[in-house]
């Protein structure tokens, strides 16, 4: 059954939390276990020592021993879980615990076992026993003989200290658990909230509303990227949905005027209210070859984006190519009074020609159009690496910023007259980046409304 990104991400912090507790409880255990055994066997052995130094003082300079204070000695260790036997150099007993009080012995050898087998289930400890020499001015004067459950054993403080610490462990296993249900809980809202909102914004674009947005703001690169990513798919695609109802109305527009002129032309010579003339006729045939080219136009276009169309590449001097179309011009800008200039030197490029010429002669019927009286085209062709740099920048008219970014799409035209002397059915811009395209080259183009506008073409130079 699949969970919400919030459910699963509280129950991993939580799972994350118990399983380092646990993991360190059980490595505190195991480190504490081999620390504690090492020091409990090292403090054994010391204490023994210090029990042989200790009754060894019991021997006075008479030779004799202090049978009250070895006794005292004697009941003190049984209290610390240590049975001790002393004997004189003879083997002769002086002091023995189990002849003082054999109960108690066994009562506390019990109460230690009975201590280490709550922790050690099968603990391999039992009862021991060491014997010392006791030295007096480097001679031996006796034997101590020193019972204890080994190889080590907890006191009832150690046993109380290791309780405590799981007590511990334990308390902040909770609280951690808790603290991590908590952090879990928090950073799911975070995470959760704004890919919600994605989730609803690409519902939405699936079901044709575009202008959605997602105005969260999050702190993580992944999904401030995805958030961003579907504002800009939903812009695309409302742009997308605003140019495909332009474009139907553009299509309309330009396909009803001929066909409208056609059709009135036609019924008014079957009505007899016109003679089918030449005039007529020719009139009527002006309209069709305006349809024609109009289809001729899209086909063309769908050939070149399709990747569909052959390019017959040769190699030729560009530069020479582009001074033949501005002198074809050349009396089309005089008459408009319109300076048209050209610069740069002879560059060889690997190009289909005839393609490279539609794409120069569009943008320059094109500031031929926009460009009023007076006004100058200056057109400039450079090298620069292994591509071929060819600008055209005239003073028309220019173009608005918010219609920048769509000019090269079909039927797009910042000229919304759309009247017969601008001309044009906003085909031409995108056959020009269509055949750049086609030759992995690249078209931008810069412009300010009222100042003039700015086409860079760039063309990779190629080779045979």
């Amino acid at each position: 059954m699949n969970g919400s990104l919030r459910t699963k991400l509280s129950l991993t912090y939580s799972l994350v939390a118990i399983i380092s507790i646990l993991m360190i409880s059980f490595m505190i255990n195991i480190f504490l276990g081999k620390q504690f055994k090492r020091y409990t066997i090292e403090n054994q052995e010391r204490k023994n020592m210090e029990l042989v130094d200790l009754i060894g003082k019991q021997y006075a300079e008479d030779k004799i021993w202090n049978y009250k204070a070895v006794e005292s000695i004697g009941i003190n260790a049984i209290e610390q879980g240590l049975i001790i036997k002393l004997e004189d150099n003879s083997r002769n007993t002086i002091w023995d615990a189990a002849t003082h009080n054999n109960g108690l012995c066994k009562q506390m050898i019990e109460h230690m076992e009975n201590n280490m087998s709550k922790y050690y289930d099968s603990n391999d400890g039992k009862y021991e026993e060491k014997s010392y020499e006791i030295y007096n001015n480097n001679n031996v004067i006796g034997h101590l003989e020193i019972g204890y459950y080994g190889p080590f054993y907890y006191s009832d403080n150690d046993m109380n200290f290791i309780d405590t610490l799981n007590k511990n462990l334990f308390i902040i296993g909770i609280l951690s658990l808790f603290l991590a249900l908590i952090i879990g809980l928090f950073m799911a809202k975070v995470l959760s909230n704004p890919i919600s909102r994605v989730v609803r914004a690409t519902q939405n674009i699936s079901n044709g509303f575009f202008n959605n947005r997602v105005i969260e703001k999050s702190k993580t690169k992944e999904i401030d990227l995805l958030i961003s990513s579907i504002n800009n798919l939903a812009e695309t695609l409302e742009n997308q949905k605003n140019l495909r109802k332009r474009m139907s109305t553009d299509i309309a527009h330009e396909l009803r005027t001929p066909l409208a002129t056609l059709q009135s032309h036609l019924e008014a010579m079957i009505d007899g209210i016109w003679k089918p003339d030449k005039e007529r006729l020719i009139s009527c045939h002006e309209e069709c070859i305006r349809i024609n080219k109009l289809v001729g136009q899209l086909k063309s276009l769908d050939e070149y984006e399709s990747g569909n169309y052959g390019l017959s590449k040769v190699t030729y001097d560009i530069y020479d190519q582009v001074k033949k179309i501005i002198y074809n011009f050349q009396a089309d800008f005089k008459n408009k009074g319109i300076n048209i200039n050209l610069s740069g030197k002879r560059e060889l490029v690997f190009a289909d020609k005839d393609k490279v010429s539609q794409v120069i002669i569009n943008l320059l019927s094109n500031s031929l159009k926009y460009t009023k009286e007076n006004g100058t085209v200056e057109v400039s062709i450079n090298k620069i690496n292994n591509e071929i740099i060819i600008k055209i920048k005239d003073t028309g008219i220019g173009i608005a910023q918010e219609d920048l970014p769509y000019i090269f799409e079909r039927f797009y035209r910042a000229d919304r007259s759309r009247n017969r002397v601008t001309g044009g059915v906003g085909i031409g811009l995108a056959i020009v980046k269509a055949i750049i395209d086609f030759h992995n080259g690249n078209i931008d183009v810069k412009s300010i409304l009222g100042k003039g506008t700015e086409f860079t073409v760039l063309l990779p130079v190629g080779c045979k």
